[in-house]
């Protein structure tokens, strides 16, 4: 895009002045039927060191209300963001419905910065390319507006302005090394810019070109680029997303109602001594994926009543407390609520060589969210392809997924209830809502059914745990946590 980009015509000084005002009024204006209509703005900023974009940035925020967004810069990532997925840190920073963030810099610098560095090969960067393009179109799809700006100046300009910084102590601080390299190489970083621009220029979120070489000029550009594109997003905001074909390897799996719960038990005996072997077992595997820094995940979704937090407790008991957490999910808080979806589970993720348990998961979009309506049909139907990407994703990275569905019957649910309403001490376990959710059972199951279908694929497959006796459902889960971790250790 940009060996072949060529800069429009900057207008005279008069009729600058003239559309910069109107500009400026226009995104005041705009920025409360933003905020109305709660549409999250994300507006990056990339581009050539020292051309511009802190203080475009700072120029542009001037006429927004400081309550209504905030500026990240981000800069090389620590060694604490490399342990997570290469989108965790940007994930992180999007912002709230009707809320605006302004990135300077971003997935575009890292990924040509560590490509041009060779930290990393063809094959890594074409994943990255796909990563971003994945994530890009989820936040669209999910009403994000997302404007990509590259502020664009020439060698010689750059290098003019790099020496201007350097000749004072106050500012030379602002030229860093990389900058410095990338004028020695302007060629060749072009040339990535460029390739990079056009692997990831979607039509729900273009790359925008700004000739930064007059900052006024470059003002201009970027507001009216914004309030161009804000119009355009108020008018499309009822517009249904296209559902997309599953393009991952899917397993197949038996429905719920073919699932055999009969004679799926253990004895007292047989479970104490399978207990404590496996639970040996799965701590010394949890020091070695330490030692590896691998990743694990662990989920569990099934019946109220079916026995998730006893499974859990018995996986956790074999773990050092320092090396796992227990993400317990329940309806997202407004903050979470006001964002993509996935945000808090991204948000969850375990660093590198530790454990993150989900009691719930993501898969209350096309349950729970689902069938009480607390999302269109578009949004559900839409999130088992954006949930394949998120797990693909996260295999990339090196994650051990392990996904449980505990099954039990309707009856065996019934009698779980009625005891712990009977009670006193598991009174607090059974509420309304259980009652309420036990009334669409069937509307449950086939959603369910679907779920499994449509999200059971090659690198992150479902487990049942049939679970009617709570003890061979424990010592299950346990062969197969091991199972799966020994793959990888």
């Amino acid at each position: 895009m940009l060996t072949n980009w060529n800069p429009a015509r900057m207008p005279e000084k008069d009729e600058m002045k003239l559309r910069l005002s109107t500009a400026r009024k226009q995104l005041y204006d705009l920025q409360m039927k933003i905020k109305e209509h709660k549409i999250p703005v994300i507006v990056l900023f990339e581009g050539w060191g020292t051309s511009g974009k802190g203080s475009t940035i700072g120029k542009v925020i001037r006429n927004i209300d400081p309550r209504f967004f905030k500026v990240v810069t981000m800069s090389e990532p620590t060694d604490e963001e490399l342990r997570y997925p290469f989108l965790y840190r940007f994930f992180k920073e999007i912002p709230e419905a009707g809320k605006f963030t302004f990135l300077d810099s971003g997935w575009l610098e890292q990924i040509c910065r560590e490509h041009l560095e060779g930290k990393t090969d063809e094959k890594e960067y074409a994943s990255r390319i796909e990563s971003v393009r994945n994530f890009e179109r989820q936040l669209t799809d999910n009403g994000y507006l997302v404007l990509k700006f590259f502020m664009q100046i020439e060698k010689k300009e750059q290098k003019e302005r790099e020496q201007d910084l350097l000749e004072s102590k106050d500012t030379k601080w602002r030229v860093s090394l990389f900058d410095q390299w990338e004028n020695a190489h302007y060629k060749k970083c072009k040339k990535a810019f460029s390739k990079y621009m056009s692997d990831t220029n979607a039509s729900s979120a273009p790359w925008y070109i700004i000739d930064a070489s007059d900052q006024k000029w470059a003002e201009l550009q970027v507001m009216e680029t914004l309030v161009r594109n804000i119009e355009v997003a108020l008018q499309n905001q009822a517009h249904s997303v296209p559902i997309l074909q599953n393009v991952f390897p899917l397993e197949p799996i038996p429905r719920l109602a073919d699932i055999d719960l009969q004679d799926k038990i253990l004895n007292d005996e047989e479970y104490k001594k399978e207990l404590k072997q496996l639970q040996i077992e799965l701590g010394k595997l949890h020091n070695k994926l330490y030692r590896k820094r691998i990743p694990v995940i662990i989920t569990y979704e099934g019946w109220d009543a079916a026995g998730k937090g006893g499974n859990i407790k018995r996986i956790t008991e074999a773990l050092d407390p320092r090396g796992y957490e227990v993400q317990p999910i329940a309806s997202p808080e407004p903050h979470e609520k006001a964002r993509h979806y996935l945000w808090r589970f991204w948000t969850r993720l375990p660093k590198s060589g530790h454990i993150a348990i989900f009691d719930r998961t993501w898969y209350g979009r096309v349950m729970v969210e689902r069938l009480e309506g607390f999302c269109s049909e578009n949004d559900w139907q839409r999130a088992y392809n954006e949930i394949n990407e998120f797990e693909k994703e996260l295999k990339d990275w090196g994650a051990v997924i392990i996904k449980f569905w505990v099954q039990i019957d309707k009856d065996t649910q019934l009698a779980r209830f009625q005891e712990r309403q009977n009670n006193p001490e598991k009174q607090w376990k059974i509420t309304d809502e259980d009652w309420r959710n036990r009334e669409k059972w069937d509307e449950y199951e086939v959603a369910v059914n679907e779920m499994l279908q449509k999200t059971n694929t090659e690198y992150a497959p479902w487990h049942i745990l049939e679970s009617v006796d709570k003890k061979y459902a424990r010592i299950k889960a346990l062969k197969i946590v091991i199972e799966e971790i020994k793959k990888y250790v």
